[in-house]
């Protein structure tokens, strides 16, 4: 069955480089808010390090009830069973991380121009695609160019596949975000630089779940 976003609200774990937040800890304020789906970030972190973080997180959403995503690592994704693995330009292939999860995993695919996510699309693997950063973000030491309203607008017109906007996005701009053309917006900083980090996912799911009962229903579940 195709791919649906549970909510329109991806939160993504990552400290951030900040030492006096685990991700373990972030997952857990996150869940409690009751996001359906999160992914898990760690950027430069030891493979033996990573796997011991998503195993802790993953335990976190099982209780909670939710799905895991992990970035860029589909051995990571498959050694602790998460739900799938989203891929940067520079990972494994799509069609190479799905022969290692298998068909019933979810793939998606970060994507930053019209070039790569025709590329994606005529691939036929990914569940979902990624794109931006829509506005300037300070999550990455060496971002991407902005893309824009524009940008996600003429995306949104090519192609069926389900779309996460991400980059520099708030919760002021989440809602031009998605009127867009975004499925959902992933959220880093606006989410784990809170002071209150379930309460400000719960609110901003509570904003966008008006135009989640407004949007086109799609059929949840992985590709097979």
């Amino acid at each position: 069955m195709p791919f649906a976003f549970p909510s329109r609200v991806y939160p993504i774990i990552d400290t951030l480089g900040d030492p006096a937040r685990s991700h373990v800890e972030l997952a857990d304020e996150i869940l409690q808010a009751g996001a359906p789906l999160v992914q898990l970030r760690l950027k430069d972190h030891p493979s033996g390090t990573f796997v011991e973080i998503a195993r802790a997180v993953k335990a976190v959403a099982d209780r909670r009830g939710a799905r895991l995503i992990i970035n860029d690592r589909a051995d990571v994704a498959q050694l602790v069973d998460a739900a799938g693995v989203h891929l940067g330009q520079e990972d494994l292939p799509p069609a190479a991380a799905r022969q290692i999860l298998g068909p019933g995993k979810i793939i998606g695919v970060s994507t930053h121009s019209l070039a790569q996510v025709g590329a994606v699309a005529r691939d036929g693997v990914a569940d979902y695609i990624g794109f931006g950063p829509i506005y300037r973000t300070t999550s990455k030491e060496r971002p991407d160019p902005v893309q824009g309203l524009e940008g996600l607008r003429a995306v949104r017109s090519r192609i069926t596949l389900p779309i996460v906007a991400i980059g520099g996005i708030t919760a002021a701009t989440m809602p031009d975000v998605l009127a867009a053309g975004a499925d959902a917006a992933a959220l880093i900083a606006e989410i784990v630089r809170a002071a209150d980090v379930t309460a400000t996912v719960r609110a901003l799911m509570g904003a966008s779940a008006p135009a989640m009962e407004c949007a086109p229903a799609r059929l949840r579940g992985p590709r097979r």
